[in-house]
């Protein structure tokens, strides 16, 4: 393959709900260009995207599939993403890396709670988008409907570059408004027949090619002028007004294909390699010290690695984009976040698992290489002369979350290494060791997600797993203040042990001013701080630990044991076992032995009087509660808040967002454990949601007994 410059390469991502048929499409773009000789078909498991074993078992895109294909002397870059929720991260992996959106919509359904995401991930981004009405030989698709569900959703930015002459098994022929021409094709699809637009149909075309004309004019002042004065402009200004407006997010042209039959495709392309902004045209990246990086192929080369892929036989596959500079083989570069070295052995150019060598990639482009020794998922390869890193991918937070362990014990060493090797490729996969819980954790964008997880773990890697429920990282705190004191006296034989300690305990608050004197069952215990220590404890939260003893009742170099001993009942909570917070603790007065005393004594009384004081301080238990935001279409929006107040949830607000309802509420940690599968079965799919953590809130007593009683259940056993 010949060496594209950057003024020729152009580099888009492929969008669109589940079953939009994005995987189909991208078999037609590849059998178009000539890149394979036949299309292959998602149920025969034979496509160029879905080649890895786990997306021929479910039938679904997993992983985001890299691929190229030249047409009139561009070459197109295309990454084509999964539709489903779950598989969220290679769809913002891939916007982040291309210039350009095409997102397919299923002409059977309009758009879905899927388009929406897609939508808000390019706002967000401010990536350009071009819309693919699909299946239009499907029964009940009604194209009409769907532009009109389209402009009600995306505003009049949407802008109709074809329509078909009908829709359903018949379909064969659309009207192309910026041509103003017929394009039809025979029943097995292919190369097009043009003709000119019928005369029953030139009214609506007129109509339509009016629209489009003043949608492009729009976007450039001397385009505008001239529109004033003629009513008109030529092909190519209309081009280059829509590849101005695609920059500025101001136009979303619509197109029609029947991917199935490759109906559509060639103009399709022709359009991409045409009027599709250039990497060039594109608002800079920035490196991660804000300085901006210009796709400039005379500059030092700096690779950034965006995807990993591992495949049989080869091992690591790793994707790049070159950002500046050219890179070829046996290239030495510098890795800027592991301080190591890399020697490049191959170039490839990509088409799923096909690749084609390359001896030259330049700024702009997108390409792989494999068998490099220490580059993960988000590295920068750097020439020398230069030191860029970049960091400017966000995935979204978690959505579902389960414990993994290993059915053979011995094999847990194993599932980590596997787990870790696994988050390469999808990064949205989040493995938490979990010290506090004492779980392994596996954070998941849903149960689909985490399911394709254990199907890999259990059939490539031969690790038999299971998932558990959770913990819920429960705090506890206290609400009045409460004394105690505890004597640690143990005698064996000669040297013994002794500490005896007498401390206060109550809630802290920011701010608060020191404490002078307590009264507790009508005695005065007067206060004279000698020394005062603010712990921000890693859980959340404060511990203030303040040593009042006076006349030498404990030695100051005990204080140290105290604390310790403090500390350790404030890791595994009285109540719970869970971790405390926000608690002031006050050692007043005690005793010591001239001989027995020693650190180990002081932390365990310490520890003994602390745990008493605690439970008689009005101890409450608090959970995590997250702010949530559901996107539902309005006919399950009764159902969905149904559910919600089901589940403890305090609904905060509703709004109207694109023909989707947003519904705004804080839930409980614990009642979102199996949200995901909840929203999905009530609205069959087509909602989805996000959360973060909000605060800790106060669960209610019913709920704080039940918790307290399962606790002393599990340490009795």
């Amino acid at each position: 393959m010949k060496t594209f410059q950057t003024n020729e390469i152009k580099n888009i991502a492929l969008l669109g709900s589940a079953g939009s048929g994005k995987t189909s499409l991208a078999e037609a773009l590849l059998y178009e260009s000539g890149v394979i000789k036949r299309r292959g078909s998602v149920d025969a498991k034979n496509t160029v995207s879905d080649y890895f074993p786990v997306e021929q078992e479910y039938g679904y895109s997993v992983f985001s599939t890299v691929f190229n294909v030249e047409w009139l002397g561009k070459k197109l870059n295309i990454i084509d993403c999964p539709g489903s929720d779950d598989f969220v991260g290679g769809a913002i992996t891939a916007l982040n890396v291309t210039d350009q959106a095409v997102i397919l919509i299923n002409g059977q359904y309009g758009p879905e709670v899927g388009t929406q995401n897609n939508f808000r991930y390019t706002e967000k981004l401010k990536k350009p988008v071009i819309f693919l009405v699909n299946q239009l030989d499907k029964e009940n698709c009604d194209f009409d409907t769907v532009v009109s569900q389209m402009t009600e959703a995306y505003g009049p930015k949407c802008v109709q570059i074809q329509y078909p002459l009908q829709t359903g098994p018949n379909f064969n022929a659309l009207i192309d408004v910026l041509l103003m021409k017929k394009y039809s094709w025979g029943p097995e699809g292919g190369a097009p027949t043009i003709e000119d637009i019928p005369a029953e149909e030139m009214d609506k075309a007129m109509e339509l090619h009016k629209a489009l004309v003043e949608a492009a004019a729009e976007n450039d002042e001397e385009l505008m002028e001239k529109f004033f004065e003629t009513e008109t402009l030529t092909e190519d200004e209309m081009r280059a007004g829509i590849r101005k407006g695609l920059v500025t997010r101001s136009i979303f042209p619509i197109f029609c294909v029947c991917a199935g039959k490759s109906m559509g495709v060639r103009r399709l392309m022709e359009f991409l390699g045409n009027v599709v902004p250039f990497v060039s045209d594109m608002p800079k990246v920035h490196n991660t010290r804000g300085e901006e990086i210009t796709p400039d192929a005379s500059a030092p080369a700096s690779l950034y690695f965006f995807k990993t892929g591992v495949e049989p036989h080869i091992g690591e596959v790793s994707y790049f984009k070159v950002m500046q500079g050219s890179v070829k083989p046996g290239d030495d570069l510098n890795n800027s976040d592991r301080g190591s070295k890399e020697r490049i052995g191959s170039l490839y150019t990509c088409a799923g698992a096909n690749r084609q060598a390359v001896d030259q990639l330049v700024a702009g482009d997108i390409g792989c290489t494999v068998k490099l020794k220490d580059v993960k998922t988000g590295n920068t390869l750097n020439a020398k002369e230069v030191d860029n890193k970049f960091d400017f991918i966000r995935y979204p937070n978690s959505k579902y979350s389960r414990a993994i362990v290993a059915k053979n014990e011995a094999e847990t060493e194993k599932m980590m290494t596997a787990l870790v090797k696994m988050r390469q490729e999808d990064p949205t996969w989040v493995v938490e060791q979990s010290k506090e819980l004492r779980q392994i954790l596996v954070h998941g964008q849903g149960e689909f997600h985490l399911r394709t997880l254990k199907w890999r773990m259990e059939n490539n890697e031969k690790i038999m797993i299971d998932y558990q429920e959770p913990r819920i990282p429960y705090r506890e705190t206290i609400t009045k203040t409460a004394r105690a004191d505890y004597r640690h006296k143990k005698q064996s034989g000669g040297a013994g042990q002794f500490g005896e300690v007498h401390l206060i305990v109550e809630p802290y608050a920011e701010g608060m001013p020191d404490p002078t004197s307590y009264t507790f069952n009508g005695q005065e215990f007067k206060m004279n701080i000698r020394s005062r220590e603010e712990i921000d404890l890693e859980w959340g939260g404060k511990l203030v630990f303040m040593n009042s003893v006076v006349g030498g009742a404990i030695d100051t170099r005990f204080m140290p044991a105290i604390l310790k001993g403090v500390m350790e009942r404030m890791e595994r909570g009285p109540l719970t076992g869970s971790y405390a917070r926000d608690v002031r603790v006050i050692v007043y007065d005690g005793k010591m032995h001239p001989v027995d005393s020693n650190e180990l004594s002081f932390m365990l009384a310490g520890r003994q009087a602390f745990a008493e004081a605690f439970r008689n301080a009005g101890p409450k238990v608090l959970e995590p509660v997250y702010d949530l935001e559901v996107f539902v279409p309005s006919d399950y929006m009764g159902d969905v808040m149904s559910d919600l107040q089901g589940r403890r949830a305090m609904i905060m607000g509703m709004d109207s967002e694109a023909g989707y309802q947003k519904l705004q509420a804080k839930i409980p940690l614990k009642e979102l454990s199996n949200y995901s599968i909840a929203l999905s079965s009530i609205t069959g799919g087509r909602a989805s949601f996000t959360s973060k953590f909000a605060s800790y809130e106060l669960v209610p007593n019913d709920i704080q007994q039940q918790l307290i009683a399962a606790h002393d259940a599990e340490t009795e056993e």
